[in-house]
């Protein structure tokens, strides 16, 4: 078994998850460090939730252990592992202020039952320490949040963005060993998703305390983590850097899910270890080849070059003011998009276009199972 460092916070091992005869996760092994920004990415359905449930001791796993700090912690509940939550929907209690929602975790944790009465303070000098000091630190987070003067009010009079902030308050004012968000974006439009990851960057920075954070949304994932950890399928599909993931995709599965425009995939035909047309004009370096290749290149690294070695005619095009996408089909019909700069004065529709690419830039995947390959490409002398 893998040891845990010492700057592990949690660890998941071999974790499985089965809902009846539905294997939701299966073998999941993880760790989250002390400090570090984690994602948790993938499409909907391929356990990514689950696996936050889990660490949070909201469910239990059908097997597997789960360590905090060393300690097996499978058992406890979430208040009992001090992680906090922070929910897609906010769960915010309409009845209470803004200030009574952030404490609320202070004060079930630090006060009775008879000292959380709303008449206890003037009943029990206790209470009404315990008051003040929830008080002080209420007003110390929701300064760092900007919503210092959101207190007095409920949650029906507040924005999607400050009820995000006041949902990060009562994570926050806890002090949590580590904080798992869970789509906690989804519900904003675009401009404040924006926004709210900066903050939520911010925030990870002063606070220190490691965060997994689910997505689907690769963009999140991507400008925010340490780490990623791609699922798919109830399985670990690669973890990594989003460096790592962007320039070296395990699979062709992960390489069609990471980037901001999904990559060009295009199947290779393959003779005596030699490509055939579109890549007749590049040769294999490296590992031996399958008998059948998939080769990917993102669009962004395929662009219009007169000397280039693969001929597409042109569909349309998408003018996006400093660039242009361009969408264009193989001989074959195999459909491909390509950019361009600007200023790119693009041919009619129904012309060839010859387009070119950097050698270190292509992916070849295996086609039948779908694995990276170690097989470089090399332009052919002339």
């Amino acid at each position: 078994m893998k040891h845990m460092t010492d700057t592990t916070v949690m660890a998941l091992r071999d974790i499985t998850r089965r809902f009846g005869d539905h294997e939701v996760l299966r073998r999941i092994n993880l760790e989250v460090e002390d400090g570090s920004f984690t994602s948790l990415l993938g499409p909907s359905g391929c356990g990514k939730s689950t696996t936050l449930r889990i660490m949070a001791g909201l469910d239990q796993p059908t097997s597997g252990r789960i360590l905090l700090r060393g300690r097996d912690v499978a058992e406890l509940t979430a208040s009992e592992r001090n992680v906090a939550m922070v929910f897609q929907s906010y769960a915010l209690y309409p009845h209470l202020t803004v200030a009574q929602n952030i404490e609320l975790p202070l004060a079930m944790r630090h006060m009775t039952r008879w000292e959380r009465l709303p008449m206890a303070s003037r009943l029990f000098g206790s209470a009404h320490r315990k008051r003040d000091d929830n008080a002080r630190r209420v007003r110390e987070v929701a300064e760092m949040l900007g919503i210092g003067e959101l207190l007095a009010r409920k949650p029906a009079q507040l924005s999607g963005g400050q009820k995000q902030r006041v949902a990060l308050g009562r994570a926050l004012v806890r002090d949590p060993v580590m904080f798992l968000l869970d789509e906690p974006l989804s519900n904003l439009d675009a401009k404040l998703r924006v926004q709210m990851r900066e903050e939520l960057t911010e925030l990870h920075r002063q606070t220190g305390k490691p965060f997994v954070y689910v997505t689907h949304d690769q963009a999140e994932a991507m400008s925010m983590s340490s780490k990623v950890v791609v699922m798919m399928d109830g399985v670990l599909a690669q973890i990594g850097t989003p460096r790592d993931l962007y320039e070296r995709p395990a699979t062709s599965r992960v390489a069609g899910f990471v980037g901001t425009h999904p990559i060009n995939l295009v199947d290779v035909p393959l003779s005596r270890g030699a490509f055939g047309a579109p890549l007749g004009a590049f040769r294999p370096v490296g590992a031996a080849l399958p008998e059948k290749a998939v080769l990917g290149i993102r669009p962004e690294h395929l662009k219009p070059d007169p000397a280039g070695a693969l001929g597409a005619r042109l569909d349309r095009v998408e003018y996006l003011g400093a660039e242009v996408l361009l969408h264009l089909h193989l001989e074959d019909g195999t459909p491909i998009r390509a950019f361009a700069a600007g200023d790119y004065r693009p041919p009619a529709p129904g012309n060839l276009l010859a387009l070119g690419f950097e050698a270190h830039r292509a992916h070849l995947f295996d086609a039948t199972s779908g694995d990276r390959l170690e097989t470089s490409l090399e332009r052919c002398a002339a």
